[in-house]
């Protein structure tokens, strides 16, 4: 007996616990697979930054965070003295907001399971293999096995992904070159070792509070041949001691771990019918704090196209346009988490690049692109057809719009997770142009007062702008032809 499932998602991390929500808020059969039977009892991140709960809101998520996280108004960064501020940065949530981890993934798990998902924890991924029609997967659960078909299976299964070594996908990227310490612990006297970084005659240690203890992170100055090898609490007292040249007693250890520098990439984020997102598809150092919200990113742009394409109505290349848009993203990001590694050394050479960073990201305006990078608000994914107008590939702001029927927001019409055509005219022909998709696309009249110059906007679900019209009688050539790339012909 073979189990069946149209998508199959190895990973019940954020990106596969957000991405199983989007599948179903689709119709989408979907199983998903977590060797541990359990979460476990630490919290690897504490952050979704502005772009996270940009996205989040477009399904009406971001307020559930909200309530229960406390909110910092700049963007985290190493290397630089310079606070990152995100007052005056494009994005609804201009602040980053200080949440558990496994916080996040618990909302997203009870969202997935609302929508119909099936979780299956304790459930370990052992082979698979694909062909023209479908993925079949080999799964182990305590001393039994057995198969599931699916017609796609998505790996959000971290970066040692089983699902990206068992399709043969290449990871290239550069080796780690220098290893950190990590320990959730507790300071025998609270006033040992402030909040920040305190600098010692052999290295620097960075405490970070949490509720009832502290994060502490410093180098390993001698890491193991195996870095795999665990841990202990004496090794990290030890690492803290040399660092800070005094003693500083750790206790009541939660978590012990060791982290790299390494930067890896998956070659191809879609190999056939094999997907993967998140840490599967990319690591690198923590510099930031972006590595939940690129995992959520990552889902978020993938959903919609896979539940379109196993529904039969996506064009061709829609898929592959995941690879195209997310992999040059992860790219940036690597890119960004690298040089703050970089400016982050103690490098007497890059002395004179950081002072010219520094005075860049003390201007006003540098600062803005500094925070919008390092917080991925900059992304703008190329539409067909593309214009040279600032909003399109972006992601589109919250707009406030007045109906017949009454006031209502952009985001809160994305909720359903369909295309949107705002209709800011009041005529009819940029609803007969869409008309031949109304099936995927949802048509909205309506006016925006704080936006007047804006006459016609498509929104992608993801809530990137593909196409607007900004004067009454531009032509709506350009409609069709997006309406076309990102969904397929016309109906009829």
């Amino acid at each position: 007996m073979i189990d069946t499932a149209e998508v199959l998602i190895v990973g019940a991390g954020p990106a596969g616990l957000l991405l199983t929500g989007e599948l179903r808020r689709a119709g989408v059969e979907t199983v998903v697979l977590e060797r541990h039977p359990r979460r476990p009892g630490f919290c690897r991140g504490f952050n979704l930054n502005a772009r996270a709960l940009d996205l989040l809101a477009r399904r009406g998520l971001a307020d559930r965070f909200v309530a229960e996280g406390w909110p910092v108004p700049h963007a985290a960064f190493t290397g630089l003295p310079v606070t990152l501020g995100l007052a005056e940065t494009h994005t609804d949530h201009p602040y980053s907001l200080g949440i558990p981890q496994t916080r996040v993934e618990e909302v997203l798990e009870a969202h997935a399971l609302d929508l119909g998902a099936e979780i299956r924890r304790g459930h370990e991924l052992r082979t698979l293999e694909q062909d023209s029609e479908s993925v079949l997967a080999t799964v182990t659960t305590g001393d039994r096995e057995y198969r599931v078909r699916a017609a796609y299976l998505v790996g959000c299964d971290g970066g040692r992904s089983t699902v990206r070594k068992q399709a043969g996908i290449d990871f290239p990227g550069t080796e780690a070159t220098r290893f950190s310490l990590l320990g959730d612990v507790e300071l025998a006297e609270p006033d040992s070792l402030p909040f920040g970084f305190t600098a010692g005659p052999g290295g620097k240690v960075f405490v970070i509070p949490r509720p009832g203890y502290v994060r502490i992170i410093t180098e390993d100055g001698q890491p193991p041949a195996d870095k795999d090898t665990p841990v202990t609490l004496d090794l990290l007292q030890t690492a803290v001691d040399d660092a800070l040249g005094r003693h500083v007693e750790l206790r009541a250890a939660r978590w012990l771990t060791r982290f790299g520098d390494a930067t890896r990439q998956a070659a191809e984020y879609v190999r056939g019918r094999i997907l993967l997102a998140g840490d599967a598809a990319h690591i690198h150092p923590p510099a930031g704090a972006i590595g939940v919200n690129v995992a959520l990113d990552d889902a978020f742009n993938l959903g919609w196209k896979l539940a379109a394409t196993v529904r039969g109505t996506a064009p061709a290349h829609l898929l592959g346009s995941y690879h195209a848009e997310r992999h040059a993203a992860g790219a940036h990001v690597l890119a960004n988490t690298r040089a703050q590694v970089l400016l982050g050394n103690a490098d007497e050479r890059l002395a004179p690049l950081v002072d010219l960073l520094t005075r860049v990201a003390r201007h006003p305006a540098g600062n803005r692109a500094f925070a919008e990078t390092i917080t991925g608000l900059d992304t703008r994914y190329a539409m067909h057809p593309d214009t040279e107008h600032p909003w399109i590939g972006r992601l589109a702001p919250n707009l406030s719009l007045a109906t017949g029927t009454g006031e209502t927001d952009l985001a809160t019409l994305l909720t359903p997770g369909h295309a949107v055509l705002l209709d800011l005219t009041g005529g009819s022909d940029v609803g007969e142009a869409a008309a031949g998709w109304s099936d995927r696309v949802t048509l909205m009249k309506a006016s925006c007062p704080a936006r007047p110059e804006l006459r016609a906007v498509l929104v992608r679900p993801d809530g990137h702008i593909a196409w607007l019209r900004t004067g009454d009688h531009d032509h709506l050539d350009g409609l069709s032809q997006a309406l076309l790339h990102w969904h397929g012909p016309a109906a009829g």
